[in-house]
């Protein structure tokens, strides 16, 4: 494949096929495009939307070149964000899903080192003394000792390795944040899904809807990839689109630096345990709780999300997301080669 000519095509507002797309992905992990190139390439996509084609042929290559996992006979949850949303937040999501598999459902997260904040999910699970592995069996002791297994996307994803230093000196979103949902390894046949504008929601709508996910995508309307109490958010699932505020679910408004992340990895490392031992800020365990519950109702989609908060909170309050959490380090620190 000719780079060049791909980036003259993207230059001229040409949108690629499917298989265009597939193309430029595996020529990349090869080795066969400089830096520089790749940079234009992600720089191209920040200048216009990206077609539902374009991500399904970047998707497809991640796909075909993924370490595989088969972990379906959990039909695990996955809660993720595609970051890129420039708000800094601590990691709710990641907090989520402890919460959720303190509640007692699967939950295999899939996440990476942070490229455009301080701190990914990654940075977190390894400031807990965590290693990655992509060892099955190692994933499945995991899941049945504490509910929760850990894919460090890179392990998995080749490419995402191959452009992870271009990333990170760019330090803006780019069509990478939004590949990575999408591309778990085990390919859950539930998600929990943030997106940081409402054209991204319509576009993973679209996807989760053709492949018969049950999904919920859920947009704060002032920019966050999550339910992050500090305005309206709408969120997008199986059951339609729904638009709450934060008094729908019994919380207050929030102020915006209430969800700080901190400066450093080990300030919101502290963050994530502070919540998860229930001794966070009222603000940080709301917003946790929230996107807790509607990460349950994507599972129980009979439930109420009254229901599905009232689970949460028990999960929290009642320490059964802390046991989860040290539960899950002893496994992965003490067997994980």
């Amino acid at each position: 494949m000719n780079m060049k000519e791909i980036l003259y095509q993207l230059f001229d507002y040409q949108y690629l096929s499917r298989e265009q797309a597939r193309e430029v992905l595996f020529t990349i992990v090869k080795g066969d495009v400089p830096e520089t190139q790749i940079a234009s390439l992600i720089t191209s996509f920040l200048m216009r939307s990206i077609s539902v084609d374009e991500i399904l042929g970047f998707r497809d290559a991640l796909l075909e070149m993924r370490v595989q996992v088969d972990l379906t006979d959990y039909d695990p949850l996955d809660i993720v964000g595609t970051g890129g949303d420039g708000k800094n937040t601590f990691n709710i999501s990641t907090t989520a899903c402890f919460v959720v598999a303190g509640a007692g459902y699967p939950v295999v997260k899939h996440g990476n080192y942070g490229a455009t904040s301080i701190s990914g999910a990654s940075n977190v699970i390894e400031s807990l003394g965590v290693r990655f592995t992509t060892d099955r069996d190692q994933l499945r002791r995991s899941l049945d000792t504490c509910g929760l297994a850990y894919l460090h996307a890179p392990l998995f994803s080749p490419a995402l390795k191959a452009v992870a230093p271009v990333r990170k000196s760019l330090g803006v979103r780019n069509f990478f944040n939004v590949l990575g949902p999408l591309v778990n390894p085990v390919q859950p046949r539930h998600q929990m899904l943030g997106v940081y504008n409402l054209a991204m929601s319509r576009l993973y709508s679209y996807i989760y809807q053709a492949e018969k996910k049950r999904f919920s995508i859920v947009h704060s309307l002032d920019g966050y990839d999550e339910i992050s109490l500090t305005d309206r958010f709408k969120v997008v699932s199986n059951r339609g689109e729904q638009l709450f505020s934060p008094s729908d679910l019994g919380f207050d408004v929030i102020p915006q630096e209430a969800l700080y992340g901190g400066d450093t990895p080990e300030e919101a490392s502290q963050i994530f345990r502070r919540v998860l031992a229930a001794e966070g800020t009222q603000a940080q365990m709301n917003a946790v709780l929230a996107n807790a519950a509607f990460g349950i109702q994507t599972i129980e989609q009979q439930k109420s999300i009254g229901e599905c908060l009232e689970m949460a909170k028990d999960a929290l309050y009642g320490l059964k997301a802390l046991r989860t959490l040290e539960k899950f380090i002893a496994i992965n620190k003490t067997e994980c080669q």
